[in-house]
């Protein structure tokens, strides 16, 4: 059997698993959509959670790069759990705000800052679709043949699917196992393809592989974020002329490209490295598909350990990118960084085998794409409509949805496929530079202004954008270019707070009320606590009675 029969049939086979686990119900309000009735027990949450973050850039791109780069990502994501965890968990269920825009609104009382927050939220969601959705086109041309657009197509068809049979709750439980299925997957695979290369390697080579390596990788590691030319675009060339052939599996000469960015090591890779981390730590508490995930567990005390969970199974799955990072180098440099993964097989084992792990490393790709895809699909539907329309039907979540898909296609065929990396970077850049400072801001600061908000939003913003824009026509401002979230991040936190404390008079009315509501403990604790009603229609207006145990 080739490889494309292998992969399209795995593939087919995984949609109808995940279409069939979506049970679709029927939901009356908005508000029941997104919060999935409540009925979400914490491991299976955090499996959901965990799920959406080990997306293309984790399972392809992270670990098309070296070891060194792959681990920055996962490690920036749970960094920002802990601050969810610590500072927004508690506050933003007791506001009974489902979304960022509702938030915004509720907290400041401005429609314009609602719809400017709903605006930021449909652009951090497209990055990450658009990143979901090349990502398949890569994996569909370079295993069948078939057009790119043919792996869009079958992506959001089948997003648009889950989403649409029963909102978050369906997501959640298409999420929640395909976590486990794509961890044994990636590792599974991963731990034959090592074992096979470390078989047939001679014990000569082990020595030369184990001595050349870290400095190699840390080097390599520098690369741009938005790069217009990654870390494994391009490999330096060879000291010295080609030997004989050798072996598939045996090491490349250059184990590394030449250092990006100036500085030597660790000294070269230190600020890189720190970026990221600030990106992925700040930006994971914007994200619209996080936000969400924090009322759909019955509680309080549940949604805590939700986050717990999702920490926990993240850090599990760290030893993806580090499993295919290390042997990527060694074995198919100079590949593109979303290929690399999938030549592996090919390249350490030729034939049947190969093929054979290629398929399953293929279905498991596409695992990842769905499991991001279908999360932010029905996130960013929420949030579109509920600033469109305060209608209780679930219609209109349900066209927004399909509108935000069909607008990702067509910003899909737009572009040129750059990696998924970057184009998850900039979501997690984007997100740090504008949402986390106004949920930061507002949950913790009573004189937060409308208009500090919307300033601060802008600059952060734009100073991204336009370091993004420099980065693509070869402008090199060394870190700031590679990293936007260095100046934009410091930046909308300044202008925010400077523009707030000269507009003192455009404080909202009953701020202090509406603090004591984030922080001050419900009196059901005080007396004991009991837990929701999982049928409680907890709208973002607020008409129905708050009763979450903190």
């Amino acid at each position: 059997m080739t490889v494309a029969v292998l992969s399209w049939t795995a593939f087919v086979v995984l949609l109808g698993i995940s279409v069939s686990a979506a049970r679709p119900r029927r939901y009356s309000a908005p508000a029941q959509l997104q919060a999935a009735r409540r009925a979400v027990r914490p491991w299976r949450n955090g499996a959901a959670i965990s799920s959406e973050f080990t997306s293309a850039a984790v399972c392809l791109g992270l670990a098309g790069l070296s070891s060194a780069s792959g681990g920055w990502h996962p490690a920036g994501v749970a960094g920002g759990f802990v601050i969810v965890l610590a500072l927004v968990v508690a506050p933003l269920r007791r506001s009974r705000t489902y979304t960022l825009p509702d938030f915004a609104e509720w907290r400041l009382g401005s429609v314009p800052l609602r719809c400017l927050t709903t605006m930021l939220s449909l652009v951090i969601g497209m990055a990450f679709l658009v990143a979901q959705l090349h990502a398949a086109g890569v994996v569909v041309r370079l295993l069948t043949g078939m057009p790119a657009w043919a792996g869009w197509a079958a992506l959001a068809a089948a997003g648009v699917a889950i989403a649409l049979a029963g909102g978050t709750g369906s997501v959640t439980s298409v999420q929640a196992s395909q976590y486990w299925l794509k961890l044994v997957i990636f590792v599974g695979v991963g731990v034959v393809l090592w074992a096979v290369w470390w078989h047939d390697l001679p014990s000569g080579d082990v020595t030369a592989f184990v001595a050349g390596l870290p400095d190699g990788l840390w080097e390599g590691a520098v690369g741009t974020s938005y790069g217009a030319a990654d870390s494994s675009a391009a490999p330096a060339p060879a000291p010295a002329p080609a030997p004989a052939p050798a072996p598939a599996h045996a090491p490349a000469p250059d184990l590394a490209p030449a250092p990006q960015g100036g500085g030597d090591g660790m000294a070269g890779l230190l600020p890189g490295a720190l970026m990221v981390l600030l990106a992925c730590a700040l930006g994971t508490m914007g994200l619209p598909h996080v936000i969400v995930r924090l009322h759909v567990a019955l509680d309080g005390h549940e949604a805590r350990r939700s986050i717990v969970a999702a920490q926990a199974m993240l850090a599990l799955f760290c030893v993806v990118p580090p499993l295919y990072g290390v042997l990527s180098a060694v074995v198919a440099r100079g590949g593109v960084m979303d290929e690399i993964v999938l030549l592996l097989p090919a390249r350490i084992l030729p034939g049947p085998a190969g093929d054979l792990l290629t398929g399953l490393l293929a279905a498991g790709a596409f695992v990842a794409f769905l499991a991001t895809a279908c999360g932010v699909l029905s996130a960013v539907g929420g949030a579109i409509s509920a600033c469109v329309s305060r209608a209780t039907g679930a219609s209109v979540f349900r066209g927004a949805v399909l509108a935000v898909a069909l607008a990702a296609l067509a910003l899909t065929m737009a572009t040129d496929p750059s990696g998924s990396m970057p184009l998850m970077m900039l979501g997690f850049s984007l997100s740090a530079a504008t949402l986390c400072p106004l949920l930061l801001l507002g949950i913790w600061w009573r004189r937060l202004t409308d208009a500090g908000v919307l300033a601060g939003a802008v600059a952060g913003g734009g100073v991204t954008a336009a370091l993004v824009v420099c980065e693509q026509t070869g402008l090199n401002l060394g870190v700031p270019t590679s990293h936007p979230a260095s100046v934009a991040v410091p930046l909308a936190f300044a202008v925010m707070v400077v523009i707030s404390l000269v507009t003192p008079g455009r404080v909202p009315g009953g701020v202090g009320r509406m603090m004591a509501r984030m922080h001050l403990p419900e009196p059901s604790e005080r007396a004991g606590g009991h837990r929701s009603s999982p049928g409680a229609d907890r709208s973002p207006s607020g008409r129905v009675p708050h009763t979450d145990d903190y």
